[in-house]
């Protein structure tokens, strides 16, 4: 089965949700928006989820209980689609997650309803503070349709997070999001460093960064800026050696 997405249902869905985008209750506004997704295109599911201070992704909203499953999932296993959607900060999708040998660890933690699964970044500043993510109950191939749309509510997503922070907007939600969009930079620089360090792809140097955030019960941007040596540069290869993956 192929999945596509009506562009005229698109406009009018991201139209109603753009004209409630300013409502005080934020985290009313994502359940909302993940509603559309899974009601307007007719997904499975969907979810938002935001780095926490620790660097795992967390679920903010889920439109089901499969999606929320799914989100918690990718946030225990550490990996899946939406985890390289925020890594890479481009949409990551998989026709079937059963069948993906990219994120072996993930299969085991999913049920049988969750099939099809694709993540695209919501990028505040061009940098990545978190995923939405949409999955199906049976396999099919994602087109270009399907990531426009998701592309574009990630975008209205970051509209409505940006407006929340211009006006000192607080709860779970607004904080969580202020981290990421604070140690965003910082955090990236680290996995750069990393990858180029110890011959990394970025997954796998941002699960360095969060493991031992984990390991240290410190947040993961006080690790990056220890890596980099402060604020001033990289620092010396005995301040990051213990930080190699495990093999």
């Amino acid at each position: 089965m192929t999945a596509h997405i009506d562009k005229g249902a698109l406009r009018s869905s991201l139209q109603r949700l753009r004209e409630a985008a300013f409502d005080a209750d934020v985290a009313g506004v994502m359940k909302r928006t993940v509603d559309a997704v899974h009601g307007v295109f007719g997904y499975g599911g969907a979810g938002v989820m935001f780095i926490t201070e620790s660097g795992y992704l967390s679920y903010v909203a889920a439109s089901d209980e499969a999606g929320r499953q799914l989100e918690e999932a990718q946030a225990s296993a550490g990996q899946g689609p939406c985890y390289e959607s925020y890594v890479y900060a481009r949409a990551v999708v998989s026709s079937d997650v059963h069948a993906d040998s990219r994120w072996p660890e993930l299969r085991t933690r999913l049920s049988a309803q969750v099939r099809a699964v694709a993540g695209t970044p919501i990028l505040l500043g061009g940098s990545p503070a978190g995923t939405l993510n949409v999955y199906r109950d049976e396999p099919v191939e994602w087109d270009r349709s399907d990531v426009n749309a998701l592309t574009a509510y990630s975008r209205l997503i970051a509209e409505v997070l940006a407006a929340a922070l211009a006006v000192q907007e607080h709860g779970i939600v607004a904080d969580q999001l202020q981290y990421a969009l604070d140690y965003r930079v910082v955090i990236e620089r680290a996995v750069g460093y990393l990858m180029g360090t110890h011959h990394l792809d970025a997954v796998t140097a941002f699960d360095v960064l969060r493991r031992r955030a984990r390991d240290s019960r410190r947040r993961v941007a006080d690790v990056a800026t220890e890596i980099l040596g402060g604020s001033t540069g990289p620092a010396g290869d005995d301040r990051v050696g213990d930080l190699a993956p495990r093999t």
